[in-house]
This record gives structure tokens, sequence and C-alpha cells, in this order.
């Protein structure tokens, strides 16, 4: 009935590893160059400009713009779900790539438990950055 979906092709695989390593760099160069503060270019977010709330993705752009200037402190107050998921991310990239390396069995690199606890985690973030009591959340 349900059948699973065809695995990648490790070539494709490979294929697709680069180009998200070239895509990402990418906007980390856009950002690096081009502070979001200053520069209206980059995308308003919806979600504020309709309710005047702050969603999880509110100073994304700041707080990375702020850790790749070195200053972990103001990514942390621009955006602190990013600050730690990115950090999240970039150790289990790690382990994945660590025991691909070694032939180990890695499984899927995000399990559908980290992805229901990252949209938990979104969900708790935006209520609490949005209450009086939790400014220091907001960018």
């Amino acid at each position: 009935m349900n059948a699973a979906p065809p695995k990648i092709a490790p070539v494709n695989a490979r294929f697709a590893g680069i180009l998200l390593t070239a895509a990402g760099l990418g906007t980390a160069a856009v950002v690096f160059f081009f502070n979001p503060a200053t520069h209206a270019f980059y995308p308003v977010c919806q979600f504020r400009r309709l309710t005047g709330l702050n969603c999880p993705g509110c100073g994304m752009t700041r707080a990375l713009y702020a850790l790749l200037h070195g200053n972990f402190s103001a990514a942390l107050h621009d955006n602190a779900l990013f600050v730690l998921t990115l950090g999240t991310l970039a150790l289990r990239g790690a382990w994945f790539l660590w025991n691909n390396f070694y032939g180990r069995s890695t499984g899927e690199i995000f399990p559908v438990k980290f992805l229901w606890s990252l949209l938990a985690a979104a969900l708790v973030f935006t209520i609490l950055r949005n209450l009086p009591a939790f400014l220091f959340l907001s960018p």
C-alpha cells in the first residue's frame, strides 16, 4: 500500500550536498557583506507585518549577521532559537559525516523525533517571545 520512498543514489546525494554547501556559503557571504539592519533588499516577515507578533524566524538574518561577525551575544538576542538550532544541526551533521566516513550505520540524518521536537521548541519559543515577561527573546 504505502511503499517507502526511493533512496537517493550516492552520486545524487554528493551533488545535493555540494549544491547545498555552495548555497549556504553564498547566503553567508551576502549576509556577511550586507547588514540586514541597513539594507532593505532582505525579505520582510509577513507574519509580523500582518499580526504585529514575532514568528520563530524573526531576527534570524540579523542573528546570522552577528554570528558571522563574531558577536555571539547579539546573535542570541536577535534569535536564540536559530543560534541553538544551528549549533545542534552542526553537531548532528558532524556526527553524520564522521559515521559515514568510517562506514558506520547512520540512519536518518534528521529522525522524526528530532523534527517533532524542533517544531515543539519553535512553537514554545514563538509563544514566549511574544509575552511581556519574555521580551528579552524578541529581536
